[in-house]
């Protein structure tokens, strides 16, 4: 395995040094710019990022809206000829080799829905049906797959930044003494966290695919890494936390969430189905004790870390290279990430509009909120279990009651719903579509767990806090 870690003690010539620290000091430089620092634009403070991609979004209007129209479908086709019709060893085969035959019909699902709600918005004579394009579904999952549209690509440029030039490896370094002992998981693995809780938890998602490909993380380190660690942004979560009418207690909603879902964390990888994942990589090699050896801190950690990310930025290739290969990864998902996203988005979503499927759920979860002295229990359970089919569901649910609402049942639902991390209208769909060791039916009881573990935890936060 090519592991930078293992780099630390490798002398460095004068010229290699030099290479690596302006190659270091350069990009991880534009990567902080790009993700981290919040810009004044336009009057309202904005993520670099985050700006970027909605200014496409806006840039390309209605024609976003057909081309993930175009892409689903064409996808749904290719996966017919690629799964039964063309032979093996070419690239279309290849391509949907590993897709079970059930993500067919899930494509060609994913293509019906985008189709309709375009033609909905884009012909005024055209008239879906209600269920599919309305304002609470079609148009609600248009929304989502737009921004993952642009954010999937993006993503795919600036994610080499950090993982090709010596971030990662500092940062990884560091934290080793502390994320393997309590996570089980390389210090790296802190990145993703930082990254998605400051710019998109899709991101986050393929930054993990992106380290687990490399053979950083194990089949059972990225699936723990992916279900853990993908959480809302700082933005997103600023608007869930205020249309539950709690922006006054933002830090107390917030950092009380933030230190939930890592205890939950700490929790879900000591139990299945997380625990019975293999720690093999991408092509099964075993991965040796020596590897999972926490480092323990010492007067040369800081030295150790600079080192191996010199060492890292030295061996990358030329930034363009590193740029198209990364771009190549990233466009080879989307086509598959869209298409979950729209079939599996818009049905769930379906489900909690027009059926009692989650107010059924939530009278079985009712007197359990009730033990644990919520107040509005009753009013407020079916709202946690909309959760999996989009994060901001649950606080939608509750939000034309707000004024009526206990301030300790509008914070359990909003920090409940932050920390569940898998909603299927996007970071599900985009787990299932990138090639991680999960599957469908792990995801729905992964959600489940962390929903169950998340209810006490923040009930104590709730009664401490409020």
């Amino acid at each position: 395995m090519n592991d930078p870690f293992n780099k630390a003690g490798v002398a460095l010539s004068r010229k290699r040094y030099l290479t690596g620290v302006s190659r270091f000091i350069f990009f991880t430089s534009i990567a902080v710019l790009v993700f981290f620092i919040p810009f004044e634009i336009n009057g309202n403070r904005e993520i670099l990022f985050g700006f970027i991609y909605n200014t496409l979004i806006d840039l390309f209007g209605i024609l976003g809206i057909w081309m993930i129209s175009i892409i689903t479908a064409g996808n749904a086709l290719l996966s017919l000829v690629g799964k039964f019709v063309s032979k093996e060893g070419t690239k279309l085969h290849s391509y949907y080799a590993k897709d079970s035959k059930i993500y067919i019909p899930i494509y060609f699902l994913g293509a019906a829905y985008s189709i309709l709600y375009t033609l909905q918005v884009s012909i005024p004579a055209f008239n879906g049906p209600e269920a599919i394009v309305g304002s609470s579904t079609g148009e609600l999952m248009s929304g989502i797959a737009l921004a993952v549209m642009w954010v999937i690509p993006l993503g795919a440029i600036f994610i080499p930044f950090f993982v090709n030039y010596g971030s990662i490896d500092f940062v990884g370094t560091l934290l080793q003494p502390i994320m393997r002992p309590v996570f089980k998981v390389p210090g790296k693995s802190a990145v993703d966290a930082i990254t998605s809780f400051l710019t998109s938890s899709s991101v986050a998602v393929l930054f993990t695919t992106k380290l687990y490909n490399k053979k950083f993380y194990t089949k059972k380190e990225a699936a723990v890494i992916t279900t853990s660690f993908s959480a809302v942004s700082i933005g997103f979560a600023a608007v869930v936390i205020d249309t539950a009418g709690l922006m006054e207690h933002f830090g107390k909603v917030y950092f009380s969430s933030f230190l939930v879902a890592f205890i939950i964390a700490f929790i879900m990888i000591r139990i299945p189905p997380l625990s019975l994942k293999k720690n093999v990589y991408i092509d099964d090699t075993e991965q040796t004790p020596e590897e999972r050896v926490a480092e323990t801190y010492n007067k040369n950690t800081l030295g150790i870390a600079v080192n191996s990310a010199i060492d890292q930025a030295a061996d990358a290739n030329d930034f363009f290279s590193e740029i198209k290969e990364s771009l190549k990864e990233g466009l080879a998902v989307l086509p598959k990430v869209l298409s979950m996203l729209f079939a599996i988005g818009v049905s769930v979503l379906i489900l909690a509009e027009y059926t009692p499927t989650f107010e059924i759920i939530g009278a079985v979860i009712a007197p359990f909120i009730q033990l644990l002295r919520v107040p509005d229990a009753a009013l407020i359970a079916p709202s946690l279990a909309l959760g999996l089919a989009e994060m901001f569901l649950p606080v939608l649910y509750i939000a034309d009651m707000v004024g009526t609402l206990d301030v300790q049942a509008r914070y359990f639902v909003t920090a409940v719903s932050m920390v569940q991390i898998i909603f299927f209208a996007e970071t599900g769909a985009v787990m299932l579509s990138t090639g991680l060791p999960l599957k469908l039916w792990e995801l729905i009881v992964i959600f489940t767990l962390r929903t169950l573990i998340a209810m006490p935890l923040v009930a104590v936060f709730m009664h401490l806090l409020f």
